[in-house]
């Protein structure tokens, strides 16, 4: 690596050569503002908050879009440099709402943090947008674009990570705004409700549809048994909100806290992770029986069926008819757990903790139902839970560790890994594998599907026959493959299929993070969880062998079908008007 030598502030310091001026001070413990600057997004020096001076310009560089030189000297903290930073601040702070109160990014806003930092006041003239730019149409996210400080970061992520496209910047200077095409409403658009704007936004322009003063209320009635689920990806996750370690395992402490806010029973979405890999397994087992179709494709991502859905409905038959761990949690919960405690389902309020903005639509979807009713009545994002945390001033860093409630809260390293990309495939492998062959595994590890590379592909052995199977994650990756798929270029036996970058570990639900390795760290905690366990294999869950003995019989049965499978429409443009029904 070439080294080359800049001086930042007075002081000398070497650093890689190709890197920007932003980089370089952040390698020197040097601050330097930014808006639009994301460290997993392209540069575009869009928002001018990051100027510094660079002796021998004559203008002001944006760090963030100028690479270094050798001998380059940089001042991030003159006053032409300090003054220029407020000044944009304070136009952008003339066209934005002072409603920190009771905005949702009220305490983790980046620019409200740099209002404070440089002492801006309002100096120029309001010139608001108004409700015009509110749009509340999807069960996912909102948009207020009166709260927008136009750094590009949604249309950034939604066009180089996602590659979905729905936002672009429109018209110029003052008047600039990510719009939808049209200006139509985000509900009406090829929005797969992954919700990574949300998580790139740096204000509330672009939320979570949140569902806290709801839940709150709940809380406070109590006149339902509030019954609430834990994604595998949150527990590694929510200890970011409270100053820990990305990473960081926090199982006991979340549990903990929910206990404290009032839940009367706290289940483990690991368990229905294990429910799902025995009917997914089951079910891939019946195909490599049948002969296919194949590839099948998981279902457990629900930004990765909406996004199947509008753009790729002929791979309908492909996907698993299972339900996700959290539909099939909520299944359950309003089913074989009801009767357990003898209460009617209405008398249950079904609660999930995910990382995930689309499992707020994924349970309004009518083919989830029972009887006409949904079997998740609120969905809270990781962010969700944090906030309700703190709302009820639990000391969540000093927590004692709890258990999980039983029935529904024993489970395996198998589901666990569910939070991660290639983890569903991994976990399957293992039972589907034991199941099909009737043979222990000779290894349990599948290595070869476990990283961050965008797209992965491996062959396993399955006792004497190679299956093809294939990974990808981040709707870029993801499109990428089915495109391949669809060509005849490759051929796959089992695929999965995850919309956010890392899998849930990235959901569009977490909390937000500037820290560029956020998702390595975060694996390595489930992978950790994982390797503790003592049961590691979803078909050797006690629990789970317990719920087939008294309730499903086995996998893939009846009742099974009735309560765990869905199916899937055609919601492209072309059939969006039939809502074609097909059965898998």
């Amino acid at each position: 690596m070439t080294m080359v030598k800049v001086t930042i502030n007075g002081v000398e310091h070497e650093v890689p050569d190709g890197i920007t001026i932003l980089e370089a001070c952040q390698m020197a413990g040097v601050r330097v503002p930014t808006l639009c600057n994301h460290p997993r997004l392209e540069p575009t020096g869009a928002c001018r908050v990051c100027v510094v001076e660079v002796e021998g310009m004559r203008n002001l560089q944006p760090a963030c879009a100028t690479k270094v030189a050798d001998g380059m000297k940089i001042n991030t903290v003159s006053d032409r440099v300090q003054n220029a930073v407020r000044f944009n601040l304070s136009l952008l702070l003339s066209r934005h709402p002072n409603d920190c109160m009771t905005c949702e990014a009220n305490g983790r806003c980046e620019f409200q943090d740099l209002i404070y930092e440089y002492d801006v006041k309002d100096i120029f003239p309001k010139t608001l947008l108004g409700d015009a730019y509110l749009d509340t149409s999807s069960p996912s996210i909102v948009r207020d674009l009166e709260k927008c400080v136009v750094c590009g970061r949604c249309v950034r992520v939604c066009s180089e990570i996602q590659d979905m496209n729905v936002y672009s910047m429109t018209n110029r200077g003052a008047e600039s705004l990510p719009l939808t095409a049209f200006n139509l409403p985000v509900a009406e658009t090829d929005c797969i409700n992954c919700g990574q704007c949300s998580l790139f936004c740096p204000t509330g322009a672009i939320v979570e549809n949140s569902a806290v003063h709801q839940m709150w209320q709940a809380l406070k009635r109590h006149d339902k048994i509030l019954v609430v689920q834990t994604a595998p990806s949150t527990r590694v996750a929510i200890s970011e909100e409270f100053g820990m370690l990305p990473g960081s395992i926090s199982t006991g402490k979340m549990v903990a806290a929910l206990k404290m806010l009032g839940f009367d029973y706290v289940f483990d979405t690991n368990f229905s992770a294990d429910l799902t890999i025995m009917e997914e397994g089951s079910e891939f087992l019946e195909r490599l029986k049948k002969g296919g179709p194949f590839p099948m494709f998981t279902s457990c991502c629900p930004g990765w069926v909406n996004l199947m859905e509008k753009k790729y409905p002929q791979l309908r038959k492909n996907l698993s008819s299972a339900k996700s761990p959290q539909q099939m949690m909520g299944a359950v919960i309003k089913s074989y757990f009801a009767q357990k405690i003898g209460v009617s389902p209405d008398d249950i309020l079904s609660v999930s903790i995910m990382p995930c903005t689309a499992k707020k639509d994924e349970a309004l979807r009518p083919q989830q139902f029972i009887n006409g009713k949904p079997t998740v009545d609120i969905v809270l994002t990781t962010r969700e839970l944090a906030r309700l945390i703190r709302l009820a001033n639990i000391p969540f860093a000093s927590l004692p560790e709890r258990e999980y409630d039983d029935p529904l809260g024993e489970s395996t390293g198998a589901g666990a890994i569910f939070g991660v990309t290639g983890g569903v495939m991994e976990a399957a492998l293992r039972t589907a594998y034991e199941l099909g062959t009737g043979k222990a595994l000779p290894k349990l590890e599948f290595t070869e599907v476990r990283g961050l590379e965008g797209i992965r592909e491996a062959t396993v052995n399955f006792d004497g026959k190679e299956l093809r199977v294939a990974i990808a994650h981040g709707g870029s990756n993801v499109r990428k493959l089915v495109e391949r798929i669809i060509a005849g270029e490759v051929y796959y036996d089992f695929v999965e299929m995850m919309a956010c970058p890392g899998g849930c570990i990235g959901g569009g639900g977490q909390p937000y993070s500037l820290d560029r390795d956020v998702l390595k760290k975060r694996a390595e905690g489930i992978y950790t969880i994982d390797e503790r366990s003592v049961i590691r294999k979803s078909h050797e869950n006690p629990s789970i062998k317990r719920i087939y003995e008294e309730f499903f019989e086995h996998p893939l049965s009846h009742r099974a079908h009735e309560l765990l499978h869905t199916y899937y429409t055609d919601r492209s443009k072309k059939g969006v008007k039939s809502r074609e029904k097909v059965e898998v």
